[in-house]
């Protein structure tokens, strides 16, 4: 004799048997348009990472330039006030600094303010990065300040 249980299981594991023939005669075109649709996100997310990477290498260079011309203009006014550097000595050498960071910028988007100690250096710039079918412009405001002791 067989338990409730047992024989439940196996009269529904025969139904399922053959509910599972029936949907897979059905099914058949349903799988090749499965396999379809993962190949479309695979080229999707390929599609995806390739442009992630090209606007990578088109925009970290860019970025890692205005870190630099950051830092150096932070530099610049620390110790503008030690050497006793006038505003214009100041512009020019934070000009040399952005010509060394290949940074498109003139004399007088620099805007130095230099007055017993203090000393603050504001630059505005923009660079517009190609990306083939959409011109980007980054904008960059870059500012350093000195705070002095007395």
């Amino acid at each position: 004799m067989c338990r409730s249980g047992q024989f439940r299981r196996l009269v529904g594991s025969r139904e399922s048997a053959s509910h599972t023939v029936v949907a897979r005669q059905g099914q058949l075109p349903a799988r090749s348009s499965q396999r379809g649709n993962s190949r479309f996100k695979l080229i999707v997310f390929l599609v995806v990472v390739v442009a992630m990477i090209y606007l990578g290498v088109k925009v970290i260079p860019i970025l890692v330039n205005n870190l630099q011309f950051q830092d150096a203009i932070e530099s610049t006014a620390r110790f503008a006030s030690v050497n006793r550097q006038s505003p214009e000595d100041i512009r020019a050498a934070v000009l040399k600094q952005a010509q060394e960071e290949d940074i498109p910028i003139a004399a007088k988007d620099i805007h130095v303010k230099g007055e017993s100690g203090r000393v603050e250096i504001a630059a505005d710039y923009s660079v517009t990065v190609d990306l083939g079918v959409y011109q980007w412009t980054l904008n960059f405001h870059p500012y350093a300040k000195n705070n002095p002791l007395l």
